[in-house]
């Protein structure tokens, strides 16, 4: 996309965000006549992610020739996952011991979510499992990316193996990848109108400005500690891109279309397309774009992770827990852990939730204490999640023997 078309785009965009505050702020339940726009496009988005992904990673992981050096983008990718990832944690557990936005919160008893109810027996073994699909056809129908990346990894190896007829196969893949990435292009001029009926139909469903800021008052410190970890994250990332990668704020400004999208979206999948093509517009190696995002926003949930282990602890000093460094230990190791494996798993941020509340014996049902709000916060850890997927595909193309800057 031409420079100018670019800088446009994100104009519009930031335009499309602010507008549907603006307008679900004053029109609350009016503005969900423009949801069914929201949705088109969020579903156009959503309808590219799993050919994108399989045409990415085999054509990605293929263009690396020599297999092993799989190994050594791969050993960076995961050391940068789980180093971001432990260090979102630990903000959040800082943030909320010193803020201590539950102490003294006073609330009616809540009831487990029945979105919740289902997956209190899940645990780590689970995650293990979902990792390999007995049916591929199903998990892509279920948005399970993370056993189709695994699939993809392996036959992209495999096809480097046969010679001309793997070439000819993971020539087909290239071109797919390309026309793929023509109509993210494509797309992507919908997507002021489709965020603006996004966050205003979202905002209406709230029930307007005057709801809105009733549900934030509830809660208000625990809004407050999740925002301020979620930007002290979001500045630590910003460190490592300069610092690692030597790249300037510029990839930043780079990135910012797909960092609305992130936030009009909700969804880090969703914004895969958008984030590839932003991150090829920076110049960062084809290697590191197909391989390091697809798999960035399946595992790379570092906005989440933060956000899971504040709720956790929020959760405790709201029905009066004590939890001491021993017990908030066992919420840095879990919450680290569920973020990066649970993807496989259908509805995998409640599953990450459960498991970091069982791990310390905290109560389910006070998930209930934080849902009038989640929806507002969520936003803001999609767009942090889709930032350290961007960051770490640079720190990547920086270690990559044929493609340092």
């Amino acid at each position: 996309m031409p420079h100018s078309h670019a800088v446009a785009l994100l104009l519009f965009i930031v335009l499309g965000v602010f507008a549907g505050a603006a307008t679900g702020w004053v029109w609350g339940e009016g503005m969900l006549a423009v949801a069914w726009v929201g949705e088109l496009f969020l579903n156009a988005l959503k309808m590219l992610i799993i050919p994108l992904i399989v045409a990415a990673v085999i054509s990605g992981v293929a263009s690396l020739g020599d297999i092993r050096k799989l190994g050594r983008l791969g050993g960076i990718t995961v050391l940068y996952f789980t180093g971001t990832t432990a260090i979102a944690v630990a903000i959040g557990l800082l943030m909320v011991n010193l803020i201590q936005p539950g102490v003294g919160l006073e609330f009616d008893a809540p009831v487990i979510p029945e979105s919740m109810a289902a997956k209190t027996e899940i645990g780590f073994s689970d995650i293990l499992l979902s990792l390999v699909s007995p049916n591929l056809i199903a998990s892509a129908a279920e948005t399970q990316l993370l056993p189709l990346i695994l699939f993809s990894i392996l036959l992209s190896a495999a096809l480097t193996t046969l010679g001309p007829v793997g070439e000819h196969v993971i020539g087909m893949f290239n071109g797919l990848n390309e026309a793929l990435m023509k109509l993210v292009i494509w797309l992507m001029y919908l997507a002021p109108v489709g965020i603006f009926a996004l966050v205003a139909a979202r905002l209406g469903r709230a029930g307007g400005g005057e709801a809105f800021l009733g549900e934030i008052a509830a809660v208000g410190l625990h809004v407050v500690t999740v925002l301020s970890g979620l930007a002290a994250h979001f500045v630590v990332l910003v460190a490592l891109l300069l610092f690692i990668s030597g790249r300037g704020f510029g990839y930043l400004f780079g990135l910012l279309r797909a960092l609305f999208t992130a936030f009009g979206t909700a969804s880090s999948s969703a914004t895969l397309p958008l984030t590839m093509e932003c991150a090829r517009e920076q110049g960062v190696d084809e290697k590191a774009v197909r391989f390091v995002l697809p798999l960035g926003s399946t595992v790379n949930m570092n906005g989440t992770a933060l956000y899971e282990a504040a709720a956790a602890m929020f959760i405790a000093q709201a029905y009066g827990i004590d939890l001491g460094f021993g017990a908030q230990t066992v919420i840095f190791v879990t919450a680290t852990l569920a973020a990066i494996g649970a993807a496989g798993i259908p509805e995998a941020g409640l599953v990450t939730m459960v498991i970091v509340l069982t791990a310390v014996g905290l109560p389910i049902e006070g998930v209930g204490l934080l849902l009038a709000v989640d929806w507002f916060l969520d936003r803001f850890r999609t767009a942090v999640n889709v930032w350290g997927d961007a960051v770490g595909a640079a720190v990547a193309h920086r270690f990559l023997p044929d493609s340092r800057a």
